[in-house]
């Protein structure tokens, strides 16, 4: 298999391959003489970091410390959840990490930081979850949203924890507004929103959800003018 190095936009086209024409990974690797998994590789990089996952080296994106590493694997060894899902709920990026230290578990090996701790980490593996109202998570939901689901994005933003945006987020797709309303005995419970505030909450993550539908539109032709070069 090739060992050569590959532009953002050869990434870039395979991954539309795969989205719009239901090209799977393994066919996009067979054809295009791609080791097994690189192209799931690139697509989990560029669902955890957007565009700067498909360029950037591992060294500067991969730093995990031993903290996440553990948190990852009890709620994989708890159930319910797959290597993949906790790579997208982490940004990880890439699945096969995650098993790496299911298996480091298994045989009773220490998880330890990754590397030192030298300088700002690009992303926000570390951030420490905080407690938030009500409508900084229906902001930081519509900046997530408006930004192409970049949930470390967001929790830089916002600081906080990329697993509190990754909840908040699926919590909205799944329940709407009131997924996003605390029910543990707030001062102000869920069912005291108004009609008004729903409504206006909602508008504006609907303006959120077709501006990234307007820049996955922009996405597409982008990558129609690289394949036109």
């Amino acid at each position: 298999m090739s060992k050569r190095k590959h532009s953002k936009e050869f990434k870039l086209r395979l991954l539309k391959e795969h989205a719009e024409n239901g090209v799977s990974f393994y066919q996009l690797e067979k054809d295009n003489n791609l080791s097994f998994g690189m192209v799931r590789h690139w697509f989990a990089a560029y669902r955890a970091y957007g565009e700067a996952g498909l360029i950037c080296s591992n060294s500067m994106l991969c730093r995990y410390s031993a903290e996440l590493k553990r948190r990852v694997v009890e709620e994989y060894v708890a159930g319910g959840i797959s290597t993949l899902d906790l790579a997208h709920k982490y940004g990880i990026r890439a699945e096969n990490t995650v098993s790496k230290w299911v298996r480091q578990y298994n045989v009773h090996e220490e998880l330890t930081d990754s590397r030192p701790e030298k300088g700002e980490y690009l992303m926000v593996k570390n951030n420490k979850p905080r407690k938030t109202t009500r409508d900084e998570r229906i902001r930081i939901v519509e900046y997530c949203i408006a930004n192409a689901n970049n949930y470390s994005l967001a929790a830089k933003e916002f600081d906080c924890s990329y697993g509190q945006v990754y909840f908040w987020v699926k919590k909205y797709e799944e329940k709407g507004i009131e997924g996003l309303c605390d029910r543990r005995g707030r001062s102000k419970p869920a069912n005291e929103l108004t009609e008004l505030e729903k409504l206006q909450a909602e508008n504006r993550l609907l303006k959120a959800q077709a501006k990234q539908q307007q820049m996955e539109i922009d996405f597409l032709k982008k990558l129609d003018a690289v394949e036109r070069r």
